[in-house]
């Protein structure tokens, strides 16, 4: 039976390829498949039966607790030396996204809280 082993959805090109990579260097058989044009399927790696789906499973659980650790160490690096942005910075990249995002915020705040201030005025 076909088994879902990856999603590919909204992971960097650079983990997807270490992922192909690693199951190919553990000779795993994997396909992969895209959405498509309307986004309709799936991008994500599969295995065509279980044979090796623990191993596989294992081998992405360990590149990722990895990557996890580097990532973070490389984002700890950067603030260390005062390099990573700050919220200021990310403002002036894209102002137009911070403001609607914060009226978002408030919009959603008002709707879920209007009904308690109109609970006390029967």
């Amino acid at each position: 039976m076909t088994t879902l082993i990856f999603k590919l959805k909204d992971v960097p090109d650079d983990e997807a390829a270490d992922v192909r990579e690693l199951l190919a260097e553990n000779d795993i058989y994997f396909y992969e498949t895209h959405a498509g044009f309307w986004r309709l399927g799936v991008d994500a790696l599969w295995l065509p039966d279980d044979t090796n789906l623990e191993r596989a499973r294992e081998l992405i659980k360990t590149y990722q607790l990895q990557r996890t650790s580097s990532q973070q160490k490389a984002y700890a690096d950067l603030v260390e030396q005062g390099e990573a942005p700050t919220l200021w910075q990310n403002f002036l990249l894209s102002p137009l996204r911070f403001v609607l995002l914060i009226v978002a915020v408030f919009f959603v705040l008002t709707l879920t809280l209007a009904p308690f201030g109109f609970m006390g005025k029967h």
